[in-house]
C-alpha cells in the first residue's frame, strides 16, 4: 500500500511528466551539441561535458518536480494533498529548469577546470589555420588509394600523389598543404568538410591508382569541400612508360579549374617531365617511399635502401636531375641523423647536386638539397639561407625550405624568428607532428615549460610514435618540473632505441645514458638504470660501444669506479683508435671523456670534453653547442675542476638552454653531487637566475 501511495504521489506531482519532458529537452540539447560544436571547432570534450551534465541534471529535475510547481501565480511549493494545475506547462517548465541548472553546473565546471590562457596559447600556436579565413585557392592532395592487386604497389600510388603535390607546390598563387599533414587521412574520407577544416583548405584532391603489368589507370577528382561539390574528375589510362605524364596533366587541370594565373616559368615547370625512362621512374618512386621510412626510423638500413634505389634510377637515366637532387638530400639526412659521411662521401654528394643543377638550374629540389648541404654538412648558415630563399622563389609551398629556415634561425640563437618561421611552416602543414615537436623543443629551450609540454603532447596526439616528441617531453618533466613520475608516463610505452641518432647529439649525459634510462638515474636507482640497457640492441659495433660507455657513466655517477677499471682499460684503446680516424667526432670525444674520467685521468677527460666545445662552439650552434658546453661542465664537476664547471653552469643558466641546464636539474640530478656543497653552486640555485624567452 505504501508503494502504491508513493507512485500515486509521483503521478500527482507530475514527476513522470517532468522526467519525460527533461528527456526530450536533454536529447535535443545533446543533438545540437554534436552537430553544432564541431562546426565551431570546439574540442571533443565539450560535447562529452554536455552529455555528462544532462545526465547529472536528471535527478535535479526530479527533485525540483517533487518540491515545486509552475502556476499562473509563479513558482510555488507543492504540498502534500494540494492539487497540481497546469500540469503539462509546469512539467515542461520544471524540466527546462533542470536542464538549465545542469548547464549552469557544466559552465561552472568549464570555468574552473578548462585550460588556462597559458595552456590555450600553445594550442593557438599549433593550429594557426583554425582562426584564419580559408583561402579560395587552397588545396590538399589526399593519399592516393592503391587499387592494384599487388599491395606492394603502394609505393607507386604514394609516389603519384607526391609528384602531383610537388608540382602544385610550385604555383605561387596556390596554398598547398604538405604531404606530411595529408598522409594522416584516408584516400576517400566520409567527412570531407572536417578534413578540409583541419587542414585549412577549400579544395580536396582525391585519387586512386591501379597498376596491372604495363597498364596504369589513375582516377582523380577535385572537390570543393565547403559545398561538397565535384569540380572536376578524370580517368587516365596509360601505359607504364607514359604514366609519369599524368602528373603534369593533373596539375595543369587543377590550375585551370581553380583559375590560377600561371607565370611562364610555372607553366614550363608544370609541363616538364622528370624522366622519359619508365624503369628509372619506378626506381625513383621506390626510393622516395624508402626515404620517407628512413625519416621515420632513422635506421641506417632504410637510408641504404633508398640510396640504392636512387642509384638504380640514375644508372637507367643519367640525365634524371630530380633523382640526383633527392639522392643528395637522402644522404645528407643520413649524415645529420644517423652517421657522419666521410669527406669523400660529402664530395660525392656535392657532385650529385652540381649535376642536378646543371641539368635543371631551376629545380627546387636541387636548391633545397644544396641548402641542406651547406646547413647539415658544414653549418654554413648564410649560404644555406640563400638556397632556401631561392627554393621558395621556385616552390613557394616548400616545407623543406621553410623548416630549414626555422632551424637555422634556432642555431643562430634567433629564437623569435625561429618560432615565426615554424608557424609559417605549420600554415602549410597544420597536422605535421615534426613541426609541432620542433616547436615544443624550441619552447623547452626557452624554458617555457607549460607551452612546450602542450606542443609536444600535440605532436604525440598526431603521431603517438613520435620518438623526438617523447624524448623532449621526458626532458620537460625531468628538467623543467623535476617530475620523475610524469617523465616515466611520457615515455610509456618507451620508443625504440635510437643509439646512432643520440650519438649525433653528443655532449649531454642524458643523450649518452638515453631518455628511457635517465629517470632511474635521476632518482638514484642505478641498478635499475643498468638493467634498462639489457634491452638495448647490440647489432652494430657502434651500438655495442655506446652501451658499454653508458654503463660506465652510470657507475661513475653511482661512485662505483673501482669495479670499472678493467672495462675502462679495455675501452680506452678502442676509443683512441676511433679518435685517430674521426678526430672531430662529438660522440667519440664524449665517450672518451667518460672513460678517461673512469680511469682517473682527469686532465685527459677534461681535454676531450673541451675539444668537443671547440669542434662545435656555442657561437656556431646555439642549439647543439649547448650540449658540448654542458658536457664540459659535467666532466669538470667530476674531474676536480669545480671552478670551470660552475662558470659554465652560470653561463648556461643565463642562456636559452632549458632542454639541458635548469634549476630543477641542478637541485636533484646526482650528476652534480660533487658540486653540491660548494657555496658558489648553492648560490647559483638560490639566485634562481634562469634565462626565460628570447
Amino acid at each position: 500500500m505504501a508503494r502504491m501511495r508513493f507512485v500515486r504521489e509521483l503521478q500527482r506531482r507530475r514527476v513522470f511528466r517532468v522526467a519525460a519532458a527533461y528527456a526530450v529537452v536533454g536529447w535535443l540539447l545533446v543533438q545540437v551539441a554534436t552537430q553544432v560544436f564541431p562546426f565551431f571547432e570546439l574540442p571533443n570534450w565539450s560535447v562529452r561535458l554536455i552529455v555528462l551534465v544532462v545526465l547529472a541534471g536528471f535527478p535535479i529535475a526530479l527533485v525540483l518536480a517533487w518540491a515545486f510547481d509552475a502556476t499562473p501565480q509563479g513558482i510555488v511549493r507543492t504540498d502534500a494533498g494540494t492539487p497540481v494545475r497546469g500540469a503539462r506547462r509546469g512539467a515542461v517548465f520544471v524540466g527546462l529548469v533542470g536542464v538549465l541548472v545542469a548547464a549552469a553546473a557544466g559552465f561552472g565546471y568549464w570555468r574552473w577546470h578548462a585550460p588556462g590562457p597559458a595552456e590555450r596559447s600553445s594550442a593557438a600556436t599549433s593550429a594557426p589555420t583554425a582562426q584564419a579565413p580559408v583561402n579560395d585557392k587552397s588545396i590538399a592532395v589526399l593519399p592516393f588509394e592503391n587499387l592494384s592487386a599487388e599491395k606492394e604497389n603502394e609505393y607507386f600510388a604514394s609516389g603519384m600523389q607526391d609528384e602531383i603535390l610537388t608540382r602544385l607546390a610550385g604555383i605561387r598563387e596556390l596554398k598547398v598543404i604538405s604531404r606530411t599533414s595529408t598522409k594522416r587521412y584516408e584516400s576517400r574520407p566520409d567527412n570531407l568538410k572536417t578534413v578540409a577544416a583541419e587542414l585549412g583548405v577549400a579544395h580536396i584532391l582525391e585519387g586512386s591508382v591501379q597498376r596491372s603489368g604495363d597498364a596504369v589507370r589513375v582516377n582523380v577528382q577535385l572537390i570543393d569541400a565547403r559545398s561538397d561539390t565535384h569540380l572536376w574528375a578524370q580517368t587516365f589510362d596509360r601505359e607504364l612508360k607514359n604514366a609519369f605524364v599524368v602528373e603534369s596533366e593533373v596539375a595543369q587541370q587543377i590550375a585551370d579549374v581553380l583559375k590560377v594565373q600561371l607565370s611562364p616559368r610555372e607553366s614550363q615547370a608544370l609541363a616538364m617531365t622528370t624522366t622519359q625512362n619508365s624503369a628509372a621512374y619506378d626506381h625513383f618512386l621506390r626510393a622516395e617511399f624508402l626515404l620517407r621510412r628512413a625519416w621515420d626510423t632513422f635506421e641506417d638500413a632504410d637510408y641504404g635502401g633508398s640510396s640504392r634505389e636512387f642509384e638504380q634510377a640514375i644508372k637507367l637515366d643519367p640525365d634524371f636531375a630530380l633523382a640526383y637532387a633527392r639522392r643528395a638530400y637522402d644522404q645528407l639526412g643520413r649524415h645529420w641523423q644517423n652517421r657522419r659521411l666521410s669527406n669523400a662521401e660529402m664530395e660525392e654528394v656535392k657532385g650529385w647536386i652540381d649535376r642536378a643543377l646543371k641539368l635543371a638550374p631551376d629545380l627546387p629540389a636541387a636548391h633545397a638539397a644544396l641548402g641542406y648541404y651547406h646547413y647539415w654538412g658544414f653549418r654554413h648558415y648564410d649560404a644555406a639561407l640563400a638556397e632556401f630563399d631561392r627554393t621558395l622563389q621556385l616552390a613557394p609551398n616548400s616545407i623543406d625550405a621553410l623548416s630549414g629556415i626555422a632551424f637555422i634561425h634556432r642555431r643562430l640563437a634567433q629564437w623569435s624568428e625561429a618560432l615565426d618561421s615554424l608557424r609559417r611552416a605549420m600554415e602549410l602543414s597544420p597536422r605535421d607532428n615534426l613541426l609541432s615537436s620542433e616547436t615544443g623543443t624550441t619552447l623547452l629551450i626557452l624554458r617555457q615549460y607549460a607551452d612546450a609540454e602542450s606542443e609536444l603532447r600535440r605532436a604525440l596526439d598526431l603521431d603517438p610514435g613520435d620518438t623526438n616528441a617523447k624524448d623532449f617531453l621526458v626532458r620537460t618533466f625531468l628538467f623543467g618540473h623535476g617530475d620523475v613520475t610524469g617523465a616515466r608516463k611520457a615515455n610509456t610505452p618507451p620508443p625504440p632505441w635510437r643509439i646512432p641518432y643520440h650519438n649525433t647529439l653528443a655532449g649531454d649525459l642524458l643523450d649518452l645514458v638515453n631518455e628511457r634510462v635517465y629517470p632511474d638515474l635521476f632518482e638514484r636507482r642505478f641498478d635499475e638504470a643498468l638493467q634498462q640497457w639489457d634491452s638495448a640492441p647490440r647489432g652494430s659495433p657502434e651500438e655495442q660501444l655506446t652501451e658499454r660507455v653508458a654503463r660506465v657513466a652510470i657507475k661513475v655517477i653511482a661512485n662505483d669506479r673501482q669495479s670499472l677499471q678493467g672495462e675502462c682499460a679495455a675501452l680506452a684503446p678502442m676509443l683512441a683508435e676511433l679518435a685517430r680516424k674521426e678526430p672531430d667526432s662529438l660522440s667519440v670525444l664524449q665517450q672518451t671523456s667518460w672513460v678517461e674520467l673512469c680511469l682517473g685521468h682527469n686532465a685527459a677527460a677534461i681535454a676531450a670534453a673541451r675539444r668537443a666545445t671547440e669542434v662545435l662552439p656555442l657561437k656556431a650552434d646555439a642549439y647543439f653547442g649547448v650540449y658540448q658546453a654542458e658536457g664540459l661542465a659535467e666532466i669538470s664537476a667530476r674531474a676536480g675542476a669545480p671552478d670551470e664547471a660552475i662558470r659554465l653552469l652560470g653561463q648556461l643558466l643565463s642562456l636559452p638552454a632549458g632542454e639541458s641546464v635548469t634549476l630543477e636539474r641542478l637541485r636533484r640530478d646526482p650528476l652534480w653531487d660533487p658540486l653540491r656543497n660548494d657555496p658558489r653552486f648553492q648560490k647559483l640555485i638560490q639566485d634562481g637566475a634562469e634565462k626565460v624567452g628570447p
